[in-house]
């Protein structure tokens, strides 16, 4: 798939088959992800994945706030990936000290970015994929035996799709680009 066509139709899927997505398939997912650009070269985040059915209705049911939506989107999903990054690395100097007035936001900047890319090359393999942040960061560190290095950011529900979502308006480049 070209570039700009893979940018241009993926869309946030929140309905899947019930097809499981192939190992070998999620690993190149992940290692499309390991491309994405990082502070100083950090490369700070970290992917935790799961296919394990029961292992998903307990996290849908334990670790997504209440949110009954985000509970059935990892229902219906047949993988979610847990995706967290290394604390008190990205934005920093080796001393602790922040290098730029954004403090530790810039783990969220690199995890976005890493999210974006791991979604996009989950798109040019069939695969939908949407990214969910109404999720009880702590109740999945505890359930996950995430490191006590890292912090969860995001949770991203993944699967195969029969049908694509509409493509939701946009705003045209001059409603949100200044150029000077």
């Amino acid at each position: 798939m070209e570039i700009m066509e893979c940018i241009k139709t993926r869309r946030s899927v929140r309905e899947f088959t019930d097809k499981a997505i192939p190992r070998e398939t999620l690993e190149e997912i992940i290692g499309a992800a390991a491309f994405a650009p990082s502070w100083k070269n950090s490369r700070t985040p970290r992917w935790t994945i799961i296919t394990d059915k029961a292992l998903l209705t307990e996290i849908a049911d334990k670790a997504m706030l209440g949110f009954e939506h985000n509970s059935g989107i990892v229902r219906g999903c047949t993988c979610l990936i847990v995706q967290s990054a290394v604390r008190g690395r990205a934005g920093y100097e080796r001393d602790g000290s922040f290098t730029t007035d954004k403090g530790d936001s810039w783990e969220m900047y690199d995890g976005g970015i890493a999210a974006q890319t791991l979604c996009l090359a989950a798109h040019n393999f069939g695969i939908g994929s949407v990214i969910m942040g109404i999720i009880d960061d702590k109740k999945l560190e505890e359930m996950l035996n995430i490191p006590e290095t890292e912090r969860v950011l995001a949770a991203i529900a993944m699967g195969y799709y029969e049908n694509t979502p509409q493509t939701p308006p946009k705003y045209e480049v001059k409603d949100i680009a200044r150029f000077m």
